[in-house]
């Protein structure tokens, strides 16, 4: 398949479609799903082998930007964002980001992938086990080094992954800030934008001046397929945070925890091989 033939725009914003639905209904930043597309369209346009992984993990933050953007305003007109809890969260957001995107940027792209099929695994198992008890929201203020603490692993992980960040963020949010989960989703939606720009701005500094980069790139970021996506997954966002705001998506969670074990495997496969 050439890169950016009509059969991969049309994939690429159908997938794009997809993430940022699940970016605004689950408050994910959507990269669960970008970064294993990328990985495989820039496989299949034949990028070089070393940079593809962390092409797909910058790429896939540059995109998060203005979908977490959406979501973000999206959640907001409805009270769900709380600004005071925002800028703690940015904040060790912030730091996270740059110590994620750090690590990743001298670990093997073979083992950044490997990791990233893993990650997806636990997500999955996480999504489908892990039901809380949903807590009242709290009648007195969550303490700031909290905030700076869930924001910081968000960030981390975030940026290490070239995702969101949300599936670690809005867990932490329920259990240990005791926040309501609408609340959770919406105040995470507002951190991975913090943790999207710094992540995407190391991946980019870490990238800058690589021969192996394919155009339109700058460091580790590919700005014409960002382009393209970035449009499908910002109004899917939208409709996203819409349908969040009016239904139990217990069954959705499902349907996308499988989907996550598939691709997951998919992406450990080789590894596993190799062990064997």
């Amino acid at each position: 398949m050439e890169f950016l033939s009509l059969t991969t725009i049309l994939f690429f914003a159908l997938l794009g479609s997809l993430a940022g639905f699940l970016a605004g209904l689950l408050g994910i930043g959507g990269g669960v799903i970008l970064v294993p597309l990328f990985i495989w369209a820039f496989k299949v346009s034949g990028f070089h082998p070393d940079i593809i992984v962390h092409l797909a993990f910058g790429t896939s933050l540059a995109i998060i930007i203005p979908t977490a953007l959406s979501s973000t305003f999206g959640h907001r007109k409805r009270g769900n964002v709380n600004w005071h809890h925002v800028v703690f969260l940015a904040a060790g957001g912030t730091i996270g980001a740059f110590v994620g995107a750090t690590v990743a940027s001298v670990i093997d792209g073979d083992w950044l992938k490997s990791l990233f099929g893993l990650m997806q695994i636990v997500v999955a198992l996480q999504l489908t086990l892990f039901h809380p008890r949903l807590p009242p929201e709290r009648d007195s203020e969550v303490p700031s080094w909290q905030l700076i603490s869930v924001g910081f692993a968000g960030g981390a992980f975030s940026a290490f992954f070239g995702v969101g960040g949300g599936v670690v963020a809005v867990p932490l949010m329920i259990v240990l800030l005791q926040l309501p989960i609408h609340l959770a989703v919406g105040n995470s939606s507002a951190l991975i934008v913090v943790s999207a720009v710094s992540g995407a701005t190391a991946y980019l500094l870490y990238g800058w001046g690589d021969m192996n980069l394919p155009a339109f790139s700058y460091g580790y970021i590919n700005i014409l397929v960002a382009a393209i996506v970035a449009p499908f997954t910002i109004i899917l966002a939208r409709i996203g945070v819409r349908v969040a705001g009016r239904t139990s998506h217990d069954k959705l969670i499902r349907v996308f925890a499988i989907m996550l074990i598939l691709v997951g495997l998919k992406m450990l496969y080789p590894a596993l091989i190799a062990l064997l």
